[in-house]
């Protein structure tokens, strides 16, 4: 039996056959052949991104090595365009910048102990799940100010109340009723 049969990524047998995505109009379809090293729009648009996100993650040495031609032009090699693929997932999947650092040098190192990997991933689930709690306090005290909001013709207002006390510790979202006096 398959240890990894629950993942999608270890279902080779059933994985559906790679596309290339449509073309984008006013845009050339990426080319099935390509001939390596490619320049940096070509290896953008193969990552799924821009050439701006090419430079910026090469700046901050994610993306290293990068050829160049004798007039000073990036050349990407498959290998280059693989990792910016990884960093775009990486990013879609909201790692941080030195995360992706951390995780391309773990997949970069065929000697790797998984549970390294397996470590970075569960404490970005906490981090989410932290934010997350966080986001819905903020929600909650939104609905509170928003059902107590006669929303008439009236100047009173409990959510400008509450947003003019400010209240609460930085990041807090706890609803605490202060409201100013009447002029």
């Amino acid at each position: 039996m398959n240890a990894n049969r629950h993942c999608p990524h270890h279902d080779h047998a059933n994985a559906p056959a790679r596309t290339h995505p449509a073309p984008t109009p006013g845009k050339p379809a990426v080319p099935r052949a390509v001939s390596w090293p490619v320049p940096i729009g070509i290896a953008a648009q193969r990552a799924g991104i821009s050439a701006r996100m090419v430079r910026h993650y090469e700046s901050l040495g994610l993306v290293k090595g990068v050829g160049r031609t004798d007039s000073g032009y990036r050349q990407y090699t498959e290998a280059d365009v693989h990792a910016l693929q990884f960093i775009r997932r990486s990013r879609d999947l909201g790692f941080s910048m030195e995360e992706i650092a951390d995780l391309l040098g773990l997949w970069h190192d065929r000697s790797r102990a998984s549970s390294q990997v397996k470590r970075i991933a569960q404490q970005h689930i906490d981090d989410l799940s932290e934010r997350i709690a966080s986001m819905q306090a903020m929600q909650r005290t939104l609905q509170t100010l928003v059902s107590c909001c006669q929303g008439n013709d009236r100047p009173d207002c409990p959510i400008l109340d509450d947003l003019a006390a400010g209240h609460g510790e930085p990041g807090s979202s706890s609803p605490k009723r202060k409201t100013l006096p009447n002029k």
